[in-house]
């Protein structure tokens, strides 16, 4: 089974389960950017993100015996999210691993959907290390953030579901941490609309993948000091690193006022609660660094950020 019929199976496993998002367009967007926008919003996504999808798809296909010894996975907050809301609903016991910086409203609602939150520091401590010690300690599955086929796949039909609704586009731009989204999308680009241009966007202070796309080889950022906390991951994956340099045809950075200005246009303009990670497209349009083909999909990838950080950014001049 190739990567996209992957995707497609996962679809079909989400049906019932995964909300549908709704597509949205600005025309004050439209006429600012000369191109017809389509934002996928993944913010009204259950658990406000797009790691509800993958995060389903992958628990979904566990073994009985691996979902009666509980799962394990580390994340800063929406794939920490998404699997102790899956675990709450396919009656598995979720453990996760958080840093102790993580966003407030993050950490609150993993507790609140019932999984047990382990924190640590980032600055002194592997997440990885931390899962793996526990997981063969307790007979735990893990359950990654976006290394893993089944995530990829599940996050893929965010794009799958926009391509069905649009029939096709001609650039797709799409938020990257560690790729699962990025990825996952681009294989249903290119297997749905072939001409679609699909377009990463980081930070320019988070820009592991953009250089690892650039040159082939596979680049490091630890800890990157940006108000993107969801893409703070420090690299791509040993399975998203080649998806994204095989389906992916281009990697832009913006800058953190350029992220602030895009949160704070979806809020005023359009009336979205969007976290920053999700808005990295819109930043990009906003701020110039991609010129935009004349049908163009954003995926606005999640809507979980805390009354502080979204104060902060809408009192910023």
């Amino acid at each position: 089974m190739d990567i996209f019929e992957k995707v497609k199976e996962a679809q079909k496993r989400l049906r019932g389960h995964a909300h549908v998002t709704p597509i949205m367009t600005s025309r004050t967007l439209n006429q600012l950017t000369r191109a017809d926008i389509f934002l996928k919003c993944e913010n009204f996504q259950r658990m406000g993100a797009f790691k509800f999808r993958g995060a389903y798809n992958a628990m979904s296909r566990l073994t009985d015996d691996q979902k009666k010894h509980g799962v394990i996975t580390h994340s800063s907050g929406n794939h920490a999210q998404a699997v102790a809301l899956v675990g709450r609903l396919l009656g598995i016991k979720t453990v996760v691993v958080m840093p102790d910086d993580a966003p407030v409203i993050k950490r609150a609602a993993t507790e609140a959907y019932g999984a047990s939150v382990i924190g640590y520091d980032p600055g002194e401590a592997s997440r990885e290390k931390i899962s793996q010690d526990l997981s063969n300690r307790h007979g735990y599955t893990l359950v990654p953030p976006y290394d893993h086929i089944d995530i990829v796949a599940g996050q893929g039909t965010a794009a799958v579901e926009l391509l069905d609704e649009l029939s096709s586009l001609d650039m797709l731009m799409v938020p990257c941490g560690g790729g699962g989204l990025l990825s996952g999308c681009a294989v249903a680009a290119r297997a749905m609309s072939p001409n679609c241009r699909v377009i990463g966007i980081e930070p320019k202070s988070a820009d592991d993948a953009a250089k690892s796309f650039h040159s082939g080889k596979l680049h490091t950022v630890k800890n990157p000091p940006t108000i993107a906390d969801g893409t703070r991951t420090p690299s791509l994956g040993k399975i998203t690193f080649p998806l994204v340099l095989e389906y992916v045809d281009d990697m832009q950075t913006v800058s953190e006022s350029a992220i602030i200005e895009a949160v704070k246009f979806l809020f005023y303009r359009m009336k979205l609660v969007v976290e920053p990670s999700g808005a990295l497209g819109v930043a990009a349009l906003l701020s110039g660094e991609i010129q935009p083909r004349s049908r163009v999909g954003i995926i606005l990838s999640g809507g979980n950020i805390d009354g502080t950080t979204m104060k902060t950014i809408l009192d910023h001049n």
